[in-house]
């Protein structure tokens, strides 16, 4: 079991899989931190000012007693930290869908290129041709 184990988890395409789930995590890191830290501060003065990150809505009050202390949190939609994810989200679907359509183009190529025969097979074309001189 520990050998078919060893097989599967060193098989090429895992591997490759393994490192496409570590790049894209990545990636969307990065994504994330453009967003947060250059995307949005340039587009809140095109909206007057507004933070996009503080766009809430607050559906219940938090409940503090006599002494100040909370007693229930305020229940908020983040609605500013939604639309952020979803602008991360559509960059990295596009970059994503950029990279694969950049690939099957890549692939076609490939396909449509005529592999050029083998070494064996030129060699005896080569004979074949000189015989047919010499006869």
């Amino acid at each position: 079991m520990l050998k078919e184990f060893k097989e599967f988890a060193m098989k090429g395409n895992l591997i490759d899989m393994a490192v496409g789930f570590v790049m894209g995590g990545a990636f969307a890191t990065v994504v994330t931190a453009f967003i947060q830290g250059v995307f949005l501060p340039l587009l809140a003065p095109i909206m007057g000012g507004i933070d996009l990150s503080e766009i809430a809505y607050t559906i219940s009050p938090a409940e503090i007693n006599e002494a100040g202390e909370v007693v229930k949190e305020a229940a908020v939609v983040e609605l500013g930290n939604f639309i952020a994810a979803v602008i991360s989200f559509i960059i990295v679907a596009f970059v994503m869908f950029m990279i694969v359509k950049g690939m099957n183009r890549m692939k076609k190529k490939e396909e449509a290129a005529p592999a050029a025969p083998p070494r064996q097979e030129v060699l005896l074309e080569e004979i074949r041709n000189l015989l047919a001189k010499q006869s």
